[in-house]
């Protein structure tokens, strides 16, 4: 054989070599299940989906269900962003700027006015302010709200919620504890609950199409008045996994995350919880829906009762959110388990 024979079949060796290293990692991955359940459920999921899976540092699996529905389409997503809340609060612990143990009453002086001068930050962080909350629509959607700021609502929480039990002595979901703690940060900050959320998470993460806007009315809700889309949540899930890291850039310390997923107040009785979620502890702003031996999350979700599941399974190391058009009942918890279980199979979850 030649030399330029030889140095050919080199050539083309290297080439096809370099194919392989370099071909898309989602290659490795079969998502033909997450497709199959995804069809065989569309009408259960009403029509419209988008599922997203990120991991190895990248989107590996999406999926697009109804008519001008994708991944960069705005939906609200509900107590979904009770998650984002809970983040931005640790983005100002990081700083020093307040601490958990933060009373409500030192920055919000009518609360102390009115008995409700025991709560601080971690309480509202995690539904055991012991304030009384709504009775009607929990965890759904952004509800209409006469408020024209946080600020006017604290005053309402003030003097026409009472205190049901003492701060801590009960776990009771309600949409309360979030929007107290988003009015804490404003002080904290001296600016606006929207303008410090895009400022510390939603521009760094590049959620370009996120919002706490009740676009009925205008007014801004820290506890249910998200509207996101696939495509900007799971750049939120994705820094979660990573630690608070997110492109290279530390959006929140690692610490702070580790908090954010530990079960808090797990001795507590529990007087409500929304449908879904019974039996589980809460960290900060999501859902443990698995634990490892320590009370630390190894699979949370912060899911919005009309239909959105994002979650992070942090011993598999991938994120995904199955996002859906708002629908007027509970979404069925089973519909979650079962897609959480394709994507298991497909990546390999142990």
């Amino acid at each position: 054989m030649s030399y330029k024979v030889t140095q050919s079949c080199l050539y083309f060796s290297v080439l096809t070599i370099s194919m392989l290293i370099f071909q898309p990692v989602n290659a490795q991955y079969n998502f033909a299940g997450v497709d199959d359940m995804l069809q065989k459920n569309q009408k259960a999921l009403g029509g419209k989906v988008v599922a997203l899976v990120y991991k190895d540092d990248k989107i590996v699996y999406r999926k697009e269900i109804g008519e001008d529905f994708t991944g960069k389409t705005q939906v609200p997503v509900g107590a979904a962003g009770q998650w984002i809340t809970a983040a931005l609060a640790m983005a100002y612990i990081d700083e020093g700027k307040i601490t958990l143990e933060t009373k409500a009453s030192k920055l919000i002086p009518v609360l102390g006015k009115y008995m409700k001068g025991y709560i601080n930050l971690k309480h509202c962080l995690t539904h055991t302010d012991g304030v009384e909350g709504d009775k009607s629509g929990l965890g759904k959607l952004a509800p209409k709200t006469k408020f024209e700021s946080l600020e006017e609502e604290m005053n309402h929480f003030a003097m026409k919620r009472e205190i049901v039990t003492n701060p801590q002595t009960e776990f009771f979901y309600t949409n309360v504890g979030m929007n107290i703690a988003g009015r804490m940060l404003e002080v904290v900050s001296k600016k606006t609950f929207d303008r410090i959320v895009m400022e510390k998470i939603l521009r760094p993460l590049k959620m370009r199409n996120t919002t706490f806007y009740n676009y009925d009315n205008m007014s801004i809700n820290p506890s249910v008045g998200a509207q996101s889309s696939a495509n900007d949540y799971i750049n939120f899930l994705a820094m979660i996994l990573n630690n608070g890291m997110f492109e290279g850039k530390q959006i929140i310390s690692e610490k702070s995350v580790a908090e954010m997923c530990r079960a808090q107040f797990t001795e507590l009785p529990v007087k409500f919880t929304p449908k879904g979620t019974e039996g589980l502890h809460y960290g900060f702003g999501a859902w443990l829906f698995v634990e490892d031996g320590s009370g630390n999350g190894t699979v949370l979700s912060s899911p919005s009762l009309s239909g959105t599941w994002p979650y992070i399974d942090r011993k598999n190391k991938y994120a995904a959110i199955l996002l859906v058009k708002p629908q007027s009942g509970d979404q069925d918890k089973e519909l979650f388990i079962q897609f959480k279980s394709a994507v298991d199979e497909a990546v390999g979850a142990k």
